[in-house]
């Protein structure tokens, strides 16, 4: 039974429990000890061979090359934002954002859209801007390179809110830095993740399953992550308790988890899964909410079964295949790492799991 948030100091521990008993509990979502054994496998055997580490997350043009300060403010402004960008339309049709000469998508566009802000002289991660930032201004940063065909950035009104939000929180009681919420934990990236989530409500991933409080906490702990990556483990993004933290719980890694064979889905699910791709690419966004099993046609609503089903059983997944690495070679991977490589690899192979459908759900929380 997972425990409660007043139950235990590690928010990371109460995710891997809630993990625990939503995968003990799961109707539609399974996590196959054979294909945890060969996803374990291949995975260590493709991050040795590419020498995957802590210093790709540098290696992207879009991620701050200086780990200072400033990194700390980008990375709490992006991970505030970084939720949504699933899109069903074509390609010419999708949100974009081009500087230097790369047209970004998904969610390198947030990364892109606040750099050429900051290069256009608006610092948007300063918490005196961004705290009481209007529509219109949000709108401009966000503008897409071809407004007139285009979708927008999606959930453009939530983001505005979720600024105001922890921007406010940040000039009341932090002196508008987050950077002073990272010394404030001492190296521990549990306390860390103990501030965030009280005090960001937008951080706050936490749900019912079969009658049960589950956190997920899938922001609030890829923001530690990304900050530890950032510093590669040194001066501020050192932190002694960073193995507790798990995967993050989002619709692109439970795909590429399914490659490998550490996922499976019952027919009933991975048929809807299919049929939702496919009705939301030709008639829109209309979400389901029907009682039970939701209907053919439309989104998987936030807070579903199904939903949490694939989320949890992708942090057991995670969970399992660095337990196994650790049994069979002795080496001691991190979670965040598997998720990271897993990540860049579904995006790197998407023509290759282009079959394999993701669940489509609008949500703050990723």
């Amino acid at each position: 039974m997972p425990v409660s948030s007043e139950a235990t100091a590690d928010p990371s521990i109460r995710v891997l429990e809630s993990a625990r008993f939503i995968s003990e509990h799961s109707n539609d979502v399974l996590v196959p000890e054979e294909g945890v054994c060969r996803a374990a496998k291949e995975i260590q055997e493709r991050m040795k061979k590419s020498g995957y580490s802590t210093a790709e997350w540098k290696k992207h043009p879009l991620n701050p090359s200086k780990a200072d300060q400033k990194a700390i403010e980008w990375i709490f402004v992006v991970d505030s934002l970084n939720f949504s960008f699933w899109t069903s339309k074509p390609v010419d049709q999708q949100y974009s954002v081009t500087l230097d000469g790369t047209t970004y998508r998904g969610y390198w566009t947030l990364c892109a859209a606040i750099n050429r802000a900051i290069r256009n002289g608006l610092d948007i991660t300063d918490a005196r801007v961004y705290a009481s930032i209007a529509r219109d201004l949000m709108e401009d940063v966000f503008r897409t390179d071809d407004p007139r065909k285009q979708e927008k950035m999606p959930m453009l009104e939530r983001r505005i809110k979720v600024l105001h939000e922890v921007g406010r929180v940040l000039l009341d009681q932090y002196a508008g830095k987050f950077s002073n919420m990272v010394k404030m934990c001492q190296g521990s990236a549990q306390k860390l993740l103990d501030m965030v989530i009280r005090e960001f409500p937008c951080f706050r991933d936490e749900h019912v399953f079969n009658g049960q409080r589950v956190c997920l906490y899938k922001r609030a702990q890829i923001l530690v992550a990304d900050i530890w990556a950032c510093f590669e483990g040194k001066g501020l993004g050192r932190f002694e308790d960073i193995d507790k933290v798990t995967m993050f719980a989002d619709y692109r890694v439970p795909q590429g988890l399914y490659h490998f064979g550490a996922l499976r889905y019952s027919p009933r699910l991975f048929e809807f899964l299919q049929r939702s791709e496919a009705a939301v690419r030709i008639e829109g966004e209309n979400e389901v909410t029907a009682d039970g099993i939701p209907a053919a046609l439309g989104l998987l609503p936030s807070g579903h079964p199904w939903e949490i089903e694939i989320r949890g059983n992708s942090i057991w997944a995670v969970e399992c295949i660095r337990q196994q690495i650790l049994r069979s070679s002795g080496v001691l991977v991190s979670a965040i790492l598997i998720d990271f490589y897993m990540w860049d690899y579904s995006k790197l192979h998407a023509k290759a799991m282009k079959d394999i459908p993701i669940h489509l759900t609008r949500s703050v929380f990723y």
